[in-house]
């Protein structure tokens, strides 16, 4: 099942829409956890922290699940 996450912003970085999905507790957290984590945005991996997400992107974290951003 896919859980949809809402944004008030034109995008979030992927390290603060990790916190806001409550995948990780504190930003600090955001490097140690892509480097060791496969996500992926868009069918496509990614491991940079500043990548800026847009409503209708798909996020997947392996063992956490699947996430839409939507608008709010």
């Amino acid at each position: 099942m896919t859980e949809e996450i809402s944004i008030n912003t034109e995008y979030i970085q992927l390290g603060q829409f990790l916190k806001l999905a409550n995948i990780i507790e504190s930003g600090g957290m955001v490097k140690l956890f892509l480097a060791e984590n496969p996500v992926y945005v868009n069918d496509e991996p990614e491991n940079r922290r500043g990548r800026k997400l847009y409503p209708g992107d798909k996020v997947e974290v392996d063992d956490v699940g699947s996430f839409i951003v939507t608008n709010s």
